[in-house]
This record gives C-alpha cells, sequence and structure tokens, in this order.
C-alpha cells in the first residue's frame, strides 16, 4: 500500500493512518492536530453532504460549494472519501479502512456506531490493534450519555460560565467554542499516547468527554473548592490569586499586567511613578493587596491615564513585570510574534474555493520548525477513488461500488 510521503520536517506521526468520521469541531479540531504531526487522516463523510462544517461561516458562496470557512479551519492536510455507511457495500468498505488503519475516531452520540454495525467491538474484530476513540458531550456512560451536547452547553454544566465575566453580568460564555477545542485537544494527546503505548495485537478504547475534559482545565479552581472549600466567583479580569493583577485602563486602550509577586508589585509602583504605594500599609503585602484590590486599581490608573497602552507595554515588560496590551483578534493575527514564529499557514487557490486561503496551525515547532500540512482541506469525496485503489479495488468495482450508492 501506498501512504503520501511525509516532507522534511520531523512528523512524529508519519505512517499512522486515520480515519476522521467526526463533524463539526471537536473531532475535526482533534484530528486536524494529529495531521499535522504528520498522520495521514482520511476524513469519511456522508456521501451529498459530508461534514456539516462544509455549510458553516461567514462566506455564504464557500457554504453552497461546501467549503465552509469553519471547515477550512479544521480539515488541512486531510483527504476525504465519501462511503454510504448505511449500505451493506458502505459497511464493507469502511471494514476494509479499518483494517489497514492505526486509529479510528467519532464524535456520534452514544450508541450511533453500534446502530450502524460498525462499533468498536465490530471493528476489533477487523483489527485487534486499532485504537478507537469516541468523543461525545457526556462520555459512553453515566446518565447523561444520550443527551447531544453542543459547546455552550458544556460551558454551562461545566462552571466555566459560572465564573466567566463580572458579578453584575456572569454568567458569560467564553467568545469562542472552548468545550470544543478542549475536547478534541484531550481527545489528540490520548490517542497519541496510546499509539506510544500499542502492540501489533492489542489496541484501545479511549472515551473522552467533553464535560470532563473541560473541567480538567479548570484545575486551580476546582481544587480550591475540593481542598480550601472556597467557593468560585465570577471576578471579571481579575487574577483571584494576586493584586494587582488583571486588565488595567491606559491613555488609549486597556492592558493586561501580572504582578503577581512582591518586587514586580513595587516595580510597577517606580514605573508608574508612585513609589510611596510600596510602604503604603494598604498595600504593602500581598494579602492586604487583594483586601483591597478597588483602591490600588484606582491609583494605578489614574497614573496610567498618561501615557498609551503601547508604551506602558514596553515600560513594565522593561521592568521585569509580565504585561500586555488587549489586543482584537485582527490585531493579534497581525502581531509581529506571530508572523515571526510562522502560525499562520497558506495555501494557493485550493480546489473547490477558486482563492488563496489562510489558516491557523496548531503552533508547535518541532527541531526549530513549524508544524505543517502538505495538502489545503479537501473538496467532499476528493480522494475516493485513490484511497480506493490504495486498498486494492479496480477501476471498475469502484464504479459498481458507486453505482449501487455505497460510496
Amino acid at each position: 500500500m501506498t501512504r503520501p510521503k511525509a516532507n522534511e520536517v520531523n512528523r512524529p506521526l508519519s505512517g499512522v493512518r486515520i480515519l476522521d468520521l467526526t463533524n463539526v469541531l471537536a473531532g475535526p479540531f482533534c484530528c486536524h492536530q494529529l495531521a499535522h504531526m504528520g498522520a495521514d487522516v482520511i476524513k469519511v463523510e456522508v456521501p451529498g453532504s459530508g461534514d456539516l462544517a462544509r455549510q458553516l461561516g461567514a462566506d455564504p458562496e464557500l457554504n453552497k460549494e461546501l467549503m465552509g470557512v469553519s471547515f477550512l479551519a479544521q480539515n488541512t492536510g486531510k483527504r476525504s472519501i465519501t462511503i454510504n455507511m448505511k449500505s451493506d457495500k458502505g459497511k464493507e468498505v469502511f471494514k476494509r479502512l479499518v483494517r489497514d488503519a492505526d486509529v479510528v475516531v467519532e464524535n456520534f452520540r452514544p450508541g450511533v456506531m453500534d446502530r450502524l454495525g460498525v462499533g468498536y467491538e465490530v471493528l476489533k474484530e477487523e483489527n485487534p490493534a486499532m485504537i478507537y476513540c469516541a468523543i461525545s458531550g457526556f462520555g459512553q456512560d453515566g446518565p447523561l450519555r444520550d443527551l447531544p451536547a453542543y459547546d455552550q452547553i458544556i460551558q454551562g454544566m461545566s462552571g466555566v460560565m459560572s465564573i466567566t465575566g463580572t458579578a453584575e453580568v456572569s454568567p458569560l460564555r467564553v467568545g469562542y467554542p472552548m468545550a470544543d477545542t478542549i475536547g478534541g485537544m484531550t481527545a489528540a494527546f490520548a490517542i497519541s499516547s496510546a499509539l506510544a503505548n500499542r502492540t501489533e495485537s492489542q489496541g484501545c478504547m479511549i472515551d473522552v468527554s467533553m464535560l470532563e475534559a473541560v473541567m480538567a482545565t479548570m484545575g486551580w479552581v476546582v481544587s480550591n473548592y475540593l481542598i480550601a472549600g472556597k467557593v468560585p466567583a465570577p471576578m471579571g479580569n481579575d487574577n483571584f490569586t494576586a493584586s494587582p493583577s488583571g486588565t488595567f485602563k491606559t491613555g488609549d486602550g486597556l492592558i493586561n499586567i501580572a504582578a503577581n509577586k512582591q518586587e514586580q508589585f513595587e516595580a510597577v509602583c517606580q514605573v508608574i511613578g508612585k513609589p510611596e504605594l510600596i510602604e503604603d500599609p494598604t498595600f504593602c503585602d500581598r494579602h492586604v493587596r487583594l483586601a483591597n484590590r478597588p483602591a490600588l486599581t484606582t491609583h494605578i490608573e489614574e497614573a496610567m491615564a498618561a501615557k498609551p497602552a503601547a508604551e506602558w507595554e514596553r515600560l513594565f515588560n522593561a521592568a521585569n513585570v509580565p504585561a500586555g496590551r488587549v489586543l482584537s483578534v485582527e490585531e493579534a493575527l497581525g502581531h509581529p510574534q506571530i508572523a515571526d514564529r510562522g502560525m499562520i499557514g497558506e495555501f494557493e487557490a485550493p480546489p473547490g474555493v477558486g482563492r488563496d486561503i489562510s489558516y491557523a496551525r496548531p503552533g508547535i515547532k518541532i527541531d526549530g520548525s513549524p508544524s505543517t500540512t502538505d495538502c489545503p482541506p479537501p473538496e467532499l469525496g476528493q480522494h475516493t477513488d485513490d484511497v480506493l485503489q490504495e486498498l486494492g479495488y479496480s477501476a471498475h468495482e469502484i464504479e459498481e461500488l458507486r453505482l449501487g450508492n455505497a460510496i
């Protein structure tokens, strides 16, 4: 069997084949990370419509072409094959794919794959060394297992929304689908770990709950409650562990300061021209500063009104106080740091798109080079014939499968 060759960049998952049956975000994001690590990701899609993300995004024309912006964002480096999983012949094709695969990833509701007749126990008979990863809202068991789950549902049920915003406006959702993304990242980590420990005859079943994955990232907040009995509360842009640590007004915008150490607090006082605050009993140590945060913020913002945020950013960092302006998404993407690191990848006019596209890479460098993919997001079913030929199907057999609506 011939597989795509990795480029010269270090690709730790080169030679690993992953079947991506996922839709929209959590699963596609997981497999997108793995594709950037060099895996051969074959996206198995429903004929005619494919991944719902093909119809989502801010460009209606691309949605009509089934190449929506939401799809383009998470599917570079993948190949697309369409299989009718409700067809007996289609199931045979899929099982043949599984025999030569290392990983199967799906994010259907629990039980869907079993009802289709291609669940874990069935596929394990085809390939005992297969790693099977199921991503769902609540996991494969438990009282909520059968409920549908979307990002905002998980954000609310995890407790994240209850601590986002201020006392006046909380609860608020995080401004991007963080639960889907964390679920996908958790799955990618679990799959990579399982691949490192796999034997030739023994794979495993990975069950990723988005709800639990999100709660696992809330470490300090959860531990403060479990161990110290402190009930978390929304604190807006303030850091609950230190002051001055949070977001502050300047002469022309907002800046984040993280003065978490005593010496950093003292440096802040020097930089803003108020050294007398260092010895002020209201602010002199960590605990009294937390108790008197509003008064300290007033002193700092009065001084910082004299200069723009960019100047304060330079001054604070020069004094070893971590600080950074609050940027828009546009400003962040245009920052020289992002350009220098090569985080934004580009493809010239991919098939089905008709224009150049840019996309965000995972933010990982290996041996000094940013992780990358070799091919743009695929058109629906673009690689069906190629993949089937790799499996040994003849052109005549492929045509028969197509005429029988199996692919």
